[in-house]
This record gives C-alpha cells, sequence and structure tokens, in this order.
C-alpha cells in the first residue's frame, strides 16, 4: 500500500514537472516568434521609401533583394523583398522570386498576423502573383510591407511601400514564422 502511494506520488510529480517544462518551452517559444515577427516587420519599415532607379527593376537596393535569391536586377521583386527581408532577421526560408513558392500547406495559415506573408491571386496569370508582409491588422484591413508596388498598389511598381489593403482582397497567408521560428 506505502509502495502504491510512493509510486502514485511519483507519478504525479512527473506529470506536473513535466507539464511546467511544456509550458515553459512554449512561452518561450511564443515569446521568441513574437521577437521574430517585430524584427520582421522593423526591417521592412526600414527599408519604406526605397525605390528603383529608372523604373525597370533596378537600382542599389533593388539588386540586393534580387541577390538574396540568385537573381540579377530586372526581374520582378515582390517575393525577392520578403526574402531578404527574412533572410536579414535570421532566417534561411522563404527564399524565393516566385509568389507562388511563398504558399504550401506547411506554412499556409487562415488568418493574418503580424510578420505573415500575404498573396493576391490574379485571374489573368492564374496564379498568385505579388506579394508582401503583415504589418499589422486593423479589424477587417491590413497594413502591409510590399516591395515592386507604388502608390496605386500594382504588382509592378517601383519602390517598397507601406499600403492598405482590405482582407477580402487577400488570396492566402503564409506562416514562416511559426514554420522556421528564426535563427
Amino acid at each position: 500500500m506505502a509502495a502504491t502511494r510512493i509510486l502514485l506520488g511519483f507519478f504525479c510529480l512527473i506529470a506536473i514537472y513535466g507539464h511546467s517544462l511544456s509550458g515553459g518551452y512554449l512561452l518561450k517559444k511564443q515569446q521568441a516568434d513574437l521577437q521574430s515577427r517585430n524584427r520582421i516587420v522593423q526591417l521592412a519599415r526600414n527599408e519604406i521609401g526605397v525605390r528603383e532607379l529608372t523604373g525597370n527593376n533596378d537600382g542599389k537596393r533593388v539588386a540586393e533583394y534580387l541577390k538574396a535569391v540568385g537573381l540579377q536586377q530586372g526581374s520582378p521583386w515582390c517575393a525577392a523583398f520578403v526574402s531578404w527581408v527574412f533572410r536579414q532577421a535570421g532566417f534561411a526560408l522563404p527564399r524565393t522570386a516566385w509568389s507562388p513558392a511563398m504558399f504550401n500547406a506547411s506554412v499556409n495559415v487562415k488568418e493574418a498576423q503580424t510578420a505573415v506573408v500575404f498573396g493576391i491571386y490574379f485571374p489573368e496569370l492564374k496564379r498568385v502573383a505579388h506579394v508582401g508582409l503583415v504589418e499589422r491588422v486593423d479589424g477587417d484591413w491590413l497594413m502591409t510591407i510590399e516591395g515592386n508596388t507604388n502608390v496605386t498598389g500594382s504588382r509592378e511598381g517601383d519602390g517598397v511601400y507601406r499600403k492598405r489593403r482590405h482582407q477580402k482582397t487577400i488570396y492566402r497567408y503564409a506562416d514562416w514564422v511559426g514554420k522556421e521560428g528564426g535563427l
């Protein structure tokens, strides 16, 4: 009887201690994710105002975005911009210049939040053809930071802009922070 009580007490301690360990791990992971999200958004904010040199997907900073994904100047660069921001924040992924590649089953999420990648679908191309970063959610609206756009929100713009987009205009979201968690 005493041995049973001791054994039962031992299992209870393991259960309580194990639960607090997992809870502590989750809290640390959430804090690290929040720090990563804030860093990503701050890095993107610092790029607002970057403009192409001649309007042909060129310029010193645009070249840096494209180089981060192995491309030369002259290529569309919205996805390269997002990849560059994540790389600066210490993430290995995403790393692509192809907008549709920002989205896959392992990173797709249903809701927007800070530092989530959003994609806009273009029916004439039958694919996601513009991406950017969610800066913050404001009710039904998103404040975003996007490369290769302009004042009107084009997918072939001239710089990095902060935009206000309605969530109904967004086709898909991807959470690369939740996937990788940074370095």
